[in-house]
């Protein structure tokens, strides 16, 4: 369901989401039971987001005779996580999709500035074609979530959907702002940023629970 403040944003309410989302938020859960977690609701959100993928016609022969079933229309869809959080993302995505190509896009934030910082891009060829999916399991200030956006967009991307696991008002705004016509995906819109952009009660730093650094 869309908040009516929000058009653009969809939250996804459904009921292994919630429970997994839950243990994730808990400080005392560990490493590899984070990493396992997001991979599950990315599989799960990933299976809520692709519902209205449109469909082709294709004609195949079981072992007992010819029939026609219905594929994905189009080039294969595309997943770009924003580096390095949104790695966490991709296994879960691909083991639902596993035809997916991955492209990437390094940016971080400034701590200082709260600003994104860009290092890195790379996306398949066929840009125009494909569908993207940017990951990342944070969306704060949405400054990186914006650039990520901006910069498909500006390699050519027509269809681009964003998808994270914890969303803050400031950040879904931003990207509301930004760009009207890009789906944003969430678990949670939760309550607001506190004075160093972290997302309250948020889970922490994704990236940081992801890898085991500080």
């Amino acid at each position: 369901m869309a908040p009516p403040s929000f058009p653009n944003l969809t939250v996804l309410a459904h009921p292994l989401i919630q429970h997994k989302l839950t243990i994730l938020r808990d400080r005392r859960t560990s490493t590899r039971d984070f990493k396992q977690l997001v991979n599950e609701i990315a599989m799960l959100m990933a299976y809520e987001v692709t519902q209205d993928l449109p469909l082709e016609p294709v004609d195949i022969e079981t072992p007992l005779e010819k029939t026609t079933g219905r594929q994905v229309a189009g080039k294969k869809l595309t997943l770009v996580p924003i580096l390095r959080a949104g790695l966490g993302m991709v296994e879960g995505i691909s083991q639902l999709i596993p035809s997916a190509r991955v492209g990437h896009i390094g940016l971080y934030r400034d701590h200082d500035t709260l600003q994104p910082v860009d290092y890195y891009f790379k996306i398949p060829s066929g840009e125009q074609d494909r569908t993207f999916f940017v990951l990342d399991p944070m969306l704060a200030t949405g400054g990186s979530a914006v650039a990520a956006v901006s910069a498909l967009k500006r390699a050519g991307a027509p269809r681009v959907r964003f998808l994270c696991l914890v969303a803050a008002p400031a950040g879904v705004q931003a990207m509301l702002d930004a760009h009207r016509d890009v789906p944003v995906y969430t678990a949670a819109l939760d309550r607001e940023l506190n004075a160093k952009g972290y997302i309250l009660p948020g889970l922490g730093d994704a990236g940081d629970r992801l890898f085991g650094t500080r």
